[in-house]
This record gives structure tokens, C-alpha cells and sequence, in this order.
């Protein structure tokens, strides 16, 4: 009986079988393909690793049987229980780097399983999210004051961003370094056209990012309503403004995962025409 190999560092020669894993499932993968489409698979120019198990004696590889990124977040694309282990056991032979694990729930918890002994207790587990996605047309009408925001608005965008992350993660950005690092994080996502507001007298009543975008999938994120404007819309018809720039400009499906306590939100996506595609989980650290 064929057996699985330890994990293993991929590179570009495990360029077909990782692509073949990413395109499975395009609306799950994003998060890595998008990375991957851009800068290839080379640890230094990708800021994390890709890791793979496969099936021993077949070469060259053309199935990987399981499939992790390394880097930021730790985020387990494909894999049964035995190449979690594997994966646990190739992610503990080093400091914990990742602020967090995010991916299908399956994989996620099932490597968590693997590494809570040794890098537990976890600030919180999210381990039911419903991953949404769309591909039409929004049913609501999209809100024509949602626009991208321009570089020399950051400085106004930034106080939404903050308190968005606040109430989504449960810890300030600006913790550690001042703030720096998350600063430029979102000058890069408003630098690439990937930021989104809504603006009334100069302050942000409405904001959403498209955080990750390969060549299929556009993943939202951040979406946030200012707390004196909400439960007017302003939610639902920003995001589809959002939705239809991907869709329709970009040629993209849009996507995003939600708490699945956060039934609002759930419902607001529903009302804009998202349909579950697929179930997420988060461990943060």
C-alpha cells in the first residue's frame, strides 16, 4: 500500500500539482493563490511556505494529497488526518510564527487538534463560518457613493480601518509597533484599488477591502458601518457596490466568510444574493 511522505517545502517544480489543488476549489484557495499567481513559489518572495504531502513513489508529482501555507497565517488547504500530523509535526519543529490559522474547517481544526498541546490555549476559536460567494449580479442596488478610496485619504480612512479590526479581531492593530505595520498594510490595499469607502462630511460611514484576488476569486473583507449609521443599508447596499466592482469590472467571483453567530450579517449578505459554497474556521492567537 502506497503511503504518504512527511511533509515536505515545495517549489516551482511542484508548480502543476499545487495549481491543480488551488483550482479544485478556487473560492476556498484564494487566500494562496492569490499569493501564489503573483510571486510563484519561492519562500523568500511568497513571506511564508508551502508545504505538501504526496503519495511515496510517485515522481514526478502530479497529486498532492494534501496542501498547507506557512507564512502569516497558517492556513491548511487539503489534507486527512495523517498529513495533518504531518503538518503539525513540521510546524512545531519551529517558533510559532502564524497569528493565526484560517481555512477550511476540516483541515483547520483538524491541525489544531495536532498542535494545541504545545501551542494552546487559543485567544479564540471561530470553528463555524460560512464561507459565501457570488458570481451575478447583486439583487440589492449597489450604494453609488462607495468608491475606491485615493492614497491621499488614508489619513482619514485609517480611524475606520482600526475600529473595524477592534470589533472584528478583538485586539488593536497598533499594538506592538504603533501601528506602523497595519498602516501599511492598508496604503497597500488603497495603493491597489482595494479599498472601499463610503464618505459623509469627511468621515467613513462605510468600508470594505478586497483582501485577497486571485485570477478567479475576490475575497472581501473588513466590512464595517460606522456605529451611528447602522441598521439604515448602508451595509448591505456598500457591499454590493463592492460585489459588483469584482464581478462586473474584474471579472471575479466575490467572496467572504462570516461568523456564523453574526446572523445580520449573514442575512444582509443573503439579501445581496451570497450563497454558502463552503464552511471556515479561525484559531487566533
Amino acid at each position: 500500500m502506497l503511503r504518504l511522505a512527511g511533509a515536505r517545502l515545495l517549489d516551482e517544480r511542484d508548480g502543476q500539482a499545487v495549481r491543480a489543488v488551488l483550482t479544485a476549489d478556487p473560492v476556498a484557495s484564494c487566500m494562496v493563490a492569490s499569493r501564489i499567481e503573483t510571486v510563484g513559489l519561492d519562500p523568500w518572495r511568497l513571506g511564508g511556505e508551502v508545504w505538501g504531502c504526496d503519495l511515496r513513489g510517485l515522481r514526478p508529482v502530479t497529486r498532492l494529497e494534501a496542501l498547507c501555507f506557512a507564512g502569516p497565517n497558517l492556513i491548511p488547504l487539503r489534507g486527512k488526518r495523517s498529513a495533518l500530523r504531518a503538518f503539525a509535526e513540521r510546524a512545531l519543529r519551529r517558533r510559532r510564527m502564524c497569528s493565526s490559522m484560517v481555512g477550511p474547517a476540516e483541515q483547520v481544526l483538524g491541525l489544531w487538534a495536532e498542535l494545541e498541546s504545545d501551542w494552546g490555549p487559543a485567544r479564540e476559536i471561530r470553528d463555524d463560518q460560512p464561507l459565501m460567494a457570488i458570481s451575478g449580479a447583486p439583487i440589492v442596488t449597489p450604494d453609488p457613493l462607495v468608491r475606491p478610496v485615493r492614497p491621499d485619504e488614508l489619513d482619514r480612512y485609517l480611524p475606520a480601518a482600526i475600529a473595524m479590526f477592534i470589533e472584528e479581531v478583538g485586539i488593536d492593530p497598533r499594538v506592538g509597533d504603533g501601528g506602523s505595520g497595519y498602516r501599511a498594510r492598508v496604503a497597500e490595499l488603497i495603493a491597489g484599488g482595494r479599498a472601499f469607502a463610503r464618505f459623509e462630511g469627511g468621515d467613513v460611514v462605510f468600508k470594505a477591502e478586497i483582501g485577497a484576488l486571485s485570477s478567479a476569486v475576490g475575497q472581501i473583507q473588513g466590512v464595517w458601518v460606522h456605529p451611528d449609521r447602522r441598521g439604515h443599508g448602508l451595509g448591505s447596499a456598500g457591499t454590493a457596490a463592492v460585489v459588483q466592482r469584482l464581478v462586473d469590472g474584474m471579472g471575479r467571483t466575490a467572496s467572504l466568510y462570516v461568523n456564523s453567530y453574526n446572523t445580520a450579517a449573514r442575512a444582509a449578505y443573503r439579501r445581496i444574493g451570497f450563497e454558502q459554497v463552503g464552511q471556515y474556521a479561525t484559531v487566533l492567537f
